[in-house]
């Protein structure tokens, strides 16, 4: 009889703190974390915390099949370099309805800026430009929102990306590992099915949820 596997890791703190760990001895200098929401956020405040590094937002916001919210179609970052990567290969898969990505393009422009206003309120993002940034999600299944955010942090002119996940799946790993300058991810199982199995405790996140974390100190 096959045993169910365990998760990696407990919930999304620990495996922030785990990625920490392992970051503290690679990453030095003037360093920015940035989070993806919603599931990063606090992932990459424990990382923010081991490496005494601000910790800032990479706002991406997921385009999905009509039919199947957890197929990724495309991911839109906004900011002052709006950017939209197309996972080419899952749209001919899927075949959505002319008009569909346009539209939902547009929906995800107006709901990063929501996002950007409710989280961020008054604070003043971070300018990534000449830095090395670390950039955290808690976990990767197409790629597709963590290829826009690098594509974003691209377009602001940033030194060197470090990407920095708990799990992903060991094919999808291992072509980032091309288009960053380090992977640091923890946990690459094959097969893969679904981040969540990664974790033990795994709730979704609200809004609140997201602004209590962003208000807690990084020391």
């Amino acid at each position: 009889m096959t045993l169910p596997e365990v998760p990696a890791f407990s919930d999304r703190a620990e495996a922030g703190r785990r990625l920490g760990e392992t970051l503290a001895d690679r990453v030095h200098g003037d360093v920015i974390i940035y989070a993806v929401p919603d599931g990063g956020v606090p992932v990459a405040l424990e990382v923010a915390r081991a490496l005494e590094a601000p910790l800032d937002l990479v706002l991406v916001h997921r385009i999905t099949a009509p039919d199947d919210p957890e197929v990724a179609l495309a991911a839109v970052i906004g900011g002052s370099h709006p950017r939209t990567v197309i996972n080419e290969e899952v749209v001919s898969l899927t075949r959505p309805p002319p008009g569909w990505l346009e539209r939902e393009r547009v929906a995800a422009l107006a709901e990063v800026e929501r996002k950007r206003r409710l989280y961020l309120t008054d604070r003043r993002s971070l300018d990534p430009k000449g830095h090395l940034v670390v950039l955290v999600d808690e976990g990767l299944a197409t790629g597709a929102t963590v290829r826009a955010a690098i594509a974003g942090l691209r377009a602001q002119g940033v030194r060197r990306i470090v990407l920095a996940v708990p799990v992903a799946p060991r094919t999808l790993a291992a072509a980032l590992r091309e288009e960053v300058e380090e992977l640091v991810c923890l946990h690459e199982p094959d097969p893969f099915r679904a981040v969540s199995e990664a974790y033990r405790d795994f709730p979704e996140l609200t809004d609140a949820d997201l602004v209590a974390c962003l208000a807690k100190p990084l020391s």
